[in-house]
């Protein structure tokens, strides 16, 4: 069976671990972490960027620092994980969904601003498969009502908007390490990127479970005490040493991916031009990072036949999130504004398939010939 997924490992990986276990410092923001957080600070031109256990803890320390409130609203697309709206939740916000484009899957920037009420906190705009959202547009009416934008990139890492990586363009963003992701953290583990300097004390001190302990290390304060909410959003030391063995060969990783997406896209345009299946499309303003390759079949029925004849061939592929707002708990958190037009109708012809480090064109041409 052809794996939908694998996670990457480049070798450096085993040795950065061991070191990392006898260095003595193990619990976090030790060698390797410092080495992680200077990559994205100068990848991403951020002002700062923070290790977490998982990007969930990473979204949760973004609605701390904008001060979700009981009552508040917070924009986002209801086809996405349930952490970008959990995060905001679990504050007391109200989720308010709207309708997506059907060309990206991402948030539908058109619909945004009809769905903003005086309640209104946030827009989370969620970059499908690493393709931006129309974030010029986006930015200019968060500016327009004094709203905060927090980018879910967790599948953007190395993807880019007008030649700007994602994440680094709204107040905050975060990233995900998980094992489905482009880089790893040893299976699990996220990033905070801050990208507005008014956050960036009060993040350190979330992160240390409510502390100004980072304060202390830097010899800023005599003793470190209680000073503001927070908890434990600080990763192991391993996990940092595992992932700056990806961040190392982090463009010979997204180089192999980008090769195994185009060699799919290829294989597959004869049977788009004949009508069977869709493609993605990435706008010509978007560079992506292969993060996933999905096509879109004519229904829910096709898309289950696909899936069906795939594994017959001994290719893993599935479909992907299930609208939020459908869920129980959405029904209960959130509301829908405007029309379901493409969420669900969308969300129910996309099918994904293998895609990881060290895919191989046998593999991909499998798959192509399972669906031919």
């Amino acid at each position: 069976m052809i794996a939908f997924n694998k996670p990457p490992y480049t070798g450096n990986e085993d040795q950065y671990v061991l070191t990392a276990m006898h260095s003595g410092k193990i619990s976090g923001d030790g060698e390797f972490s410092k080495r992680c957080h200077a990559w994205f600070e100068e990848r991403l031109a951020c002002k700062k960027a923070l290790l977490t256990p998982s990007c969930t803890h990473a979204l949760e320390m973004a609605a701390i620092l904008i001060d979700i409130q009981p009552g508040d609203e917070v924009i986002m697309p209801s086809y996405t994980f349930v952490s970008t709206a959990n995060a905001f939740v679990l504050r007391g916000a109200k989720i308010v969904f709207v309708d997506i484009r059907p060309d990206t899957m991402n948030i539908d920037e058109e619909l945004i601003e009809a769905a903003i009420t005086p309640q209104t906190k946030a827009i989370v705009p969620v970059h499908y498969a690493g393709v931006a959202c129309e974030m010029d547009t986006i930015m200019t009416i968060a500016a327009r009502h004094e709203l905060f934008v927090i980018e879910d990139a967790a599948q953007g890492m190395m993807s880019t908007y007008k030649g700007r990586p994602l994440g680094s363009i709204g107040h905050m963003a975060a990233y995900s390490f998980h094992e489905t992701k482009n880089y790893t953290s040893a299976g699990e583990g996220g990033l905070l990127i801050i990208n507005d300097e008014r956050f960036v004390a009060r993040a350190e001190i979330i992160r240390e479970k409510g502390t100004n302990r980072s304060q202390f290390f830097r010899g800023m304060v005599d003793k470190y005490t209680w000073v503001d909410l927070g908890s434990s959003y600080l990763p192991s030391e391993l996990q940092a040493a595992y992932l700056w063995g990806q961040l190392e060969k982090a463009e010979e990783i997204n180089a192999a991916r980008c090769e195994s997406w185009h060699e799919y896209y290829q294989s597959f345009l004869p049977l788009e031009r004949l009508g069977l299946v869709e493609l993605p499309h990435v706008p010509v303003e978007c560079a992506h990072n292969a993060h996933m390759f999905y096509l879109k079949l004519k229904d829910i029925d096709r898309r289950a036949q696909a899936i069906k004849s795939l594994k017959m061939a001994g290719v893993q592929a599935v479909f992907h999130y299930v609208p939020l707002h459908s869920s129980p708990a959405g029904k209960k958190h959130s509301i829908f504004v405007g029309e379901d037009k493409y969420t669900t109708a969308e969300s129910e012809r996309l099918v994904r398939l293998p895609m990881w480090f060290g895919l191989d064109s046998c593999s991909i041409a499998k798959a192509v010939s399972a669906l031919s």
